[in-house]
Order: C-alpha cells, then sequence, then structure tokens
C-alpha cells in the first residue's frame, strides 16, 4: 500500500501538479472553513473587487460546519459538507488563486474543468467520521462571519489531516474511474 503524501499549506503549482486521483494525502499547517453561504458572500465581495478576509493564493477550504468544541478541545465534530453547493462559486475562487477544496461528493464539469485550468484540486474527507477528522484539527478561530455560526470562516490549523484527491490537475475523477474499473471488474 502506498504511502501518504505529507504536504504543507499554502499549496503550491509544484505540489499539486504531480497529485492523482485516489492518492492518499496528509494536510498540514493553515486550511481555512467555509460553506455555501461564506462562499456566496466572498463572491460578492471579489465582484465588487473589495479586500476578502484572508488571501485565497495558495489555499486550501475545507466544507465544514464543526459542532462547538468540547471542553479542552479546539473544535467539534467537523465532517465534511457536500461540496456541489459550492460550485457556482468554486470556479471563481480557484481564478484567484485557491489551490485545494475539502468536501465530499461530486463536483460538476465546470469545477472540474477550473481545477485543470487553475492547477487545484478537490480533496475527499471521510463522511460521517466527523469526530475523527477533528482529532487532526489543533486550533480553530473564526475569521470572518461569525453571524453565521457554524458555517463561519474559519481558519483551522491541521496536523496530518486525511485526504484524497477526488479531482486532480488533469481533470481526472476518482467517482468516474471507479464506475469505470467496476464495469470492467463486474462479473456478467
Amino acid at each position: 500500500m502506498e504511502e501518504p503524501i505529507r504536504l504543507e499549506t499554502p499549496l503550491t503549482d509544484e505540489d499539486v501538479e504531480p497529485l492523482r486521483i485516489g492518492q492518499k494525502v496528509l494536510l498540514n499547517g493553515v486550511i481555512y472553513t467555509g460553506r455555501d453561504a461564506a462562499h456566496k458572500r466572498l463572491a460578492e465581495r471579489i465582484q465588487k473587487d473589495l479586500p476578502l478576509p484572508f488571501d485565497l493564493n495558495g489555499q486550501v477550504i475545507y466544507y465544514v460546519g464543526p459542532t462547538p468544541p468540547k471542553p479542552g478541545r479546539p473544535i467539534g465534530s467537523a465532517g465534511p459538507t457536500t461540496s456541489y453547493r459550492m460550485d457556482p462559486y468554486a470556479p471563481l475562487l480557484l481564478e484567484r488563486g485557491l489551490k485545494g477544496m475539502i468536501g465530499k461528493g461530486k463536483r460538476g464539469k465546470d469545477v472540474i474543468e477550473a481545477l485543470r485550468r487553475y492547477k487545484a484540486v478537490y480533496f475527499g474527507a471521510t463522511g460521517g467520521a466527523g469526530a475523527l477528522l477533528a482529532r487532526s484539527i489543533v486550533h480553530s478561530e473564526i475569521v470572518a462571519y461569525e453571524d453565521l455560526g457554524p458555517e463561519a470562516i474559519r481558519r483551522l490549523i491541521v496536523r496530518d489531516f486525511p485526504v484524497t484527491v477526488i479531482n486532480d490537475v488533469l481533470g481526472q475523477d476518482l467517482y468516474e474511474a471507479g464506475v469505470r474499473r467496476y464495469r470492467r471488474e463486474s462479473p456478467g
């Protein structure tokens, strides 16, 4: 079994270009959280040429709305949310330098094309494992849109945060590859 690739954020072209669908990655450093309401606000600020609450260049956004933390912990359960709700905003953020997104589920063709065009990747995190994923989060602080509650933008510091490459810079899709493989190997 192949060893996971360890990457430090922020990510560069050199970090993401060799990644291929199905590879396991352990992320370390800073990642940001954001869901659809936060993405809408970010897109509006970009369209109005206003400054963003953080520099998108090289960053990774995790689609999560964490639960409140237990005493002594930086964050509560932090499992991924379904990613397609961010699809209307993702190409614009990728154009502005975003290098990675973490969520669950398929992405639309426009997002996959933008990943290819801007040299970025979409990572999948295991749904239903929010408490386990939270163990890799060592710090959490709200940096924008506190009024959104759990959907506020947070700056997380992660250590060995486990993800899988779902869409790579070549436009490949792990979900589609899995279906093709199943059909080839299926009896009958």
